[in-house]
């Protein structure tokens, strides 16, 4: 898993990631988590729609599935921000994650679907829905760590997209983030090892850290969480790097025979009363 402090220059992330490719690939990893993201940050977007191209001329996205074919290391490209190919969307991109295989192809592709549109008690206010067009469905694929459901950063706070992956039978889900600094403290672990536990399934998340080029702070603490909601992995709060941990099939089969709450579930209509 690899913690980015992603800059305003698409090349310099990524080298950083391409990097990162080869070191999990030197260190026998078989797959390799990125941040949303991960291409660039910046919160000008004036300044950052120089640098936002469809999929077929994005520097990193090509860099990426290059360095992926070179180390036959899989990838799963936490998010870009992609111009879009909808007409219909207008303007706006799209926050796409991708997973790329040993080959450097390209096997899953995911637009976020819930848009952080917020007003912080700290004054900040963010609102991606004017420069992001939201996604439409939830998406797995198969991968050396099992099927992966993608999911990115304020995704997280919407059950039903993990119950969709529950339903999936999911063995891993990819949450990469950029969670700015007071809502990471509040609730990043919390969630975190929340959808875990409801979906039986290991969460990664690899994430944003530190003080941006564009003025920015993300909370960091890329996790690795297992199906019982315990912490395999924490890359803390300060520094960007790289973090190795293992998933463990046994571990998935272990807690869905002890709690099989995804066999168990049932859908509950509501009743209204007067």
């Amino acid at each position: 898993m690899l913690q980015m402090t992603s800059g305003i220059d698409p090349a310099g992330n990524a080298q950083t990631i391409a990097e990162a490719v080869a070191q999990a690939g030197a260190n026998g990893a078989a797959m390799l988590f990125t941040p949303e993201m991960s291409g660039l940050i910046d919160q000008k977007r004036a300044r950052a729609a120089a640098h936002i191209v469809p999929e077929a001329q994005d520097r990193v996205l090509a860099a990426t599935r290059d360095a992926a074919a070179r180390s036959g290391v899989w990838v799963a490209l936490g998010s870009l921000a992609i111009a879009h190919d909808d007409a219909g969307e207008g303007a706006r991109w799209a926050n796409r994650s991708f997973v790329i295989d040993g080959s450097g192809e390209i096997v899953a592709r995911y637009d976020k679907i819930h848009m952080f549109d917020v007003d912080l008690a700290t004054g900040e206010s963010w609102r991606e829905s004017n420069a992001y067009a939201p996604g439409r469905a939830a998406v797995t694929v198969e991968t050396p760590a099992g099927r992966l459901g993608l999911a990115i950063c304020y995704d997280l706070r919407f059950p039903a997209l993990f119950e969709a992956l529950g339903r999936a039978r999911c063995d891993v889900i990819a949450i990469p983030a950029a969670f700015t600094v007071p809502t990471g403290a509040a609730h990043w672990h919390l969630l975190q090892r929340a959808r875990a536990i409801e979906a039986s399934a290991y969460v990664v998340s690899a994430a944003q850290v530190g003080r941006h080029e564009d003025g920015r702070a993300t909370y960091g603490h890329s996790l690795v969480v297992d199906p019982w909601g315990e912490v395999v992995l924490d890359m803390g709060g300060e520094a960007a790097g790289l973090g190795f941990a293992a998933i463990d099939p046994a571990r998935i089969a272990d807690v869905r025979r002890q709690l099989p709450s995804l066999a168990n579930r049932r859908d509950v209509p509501i009743s209204q009363t007067l």
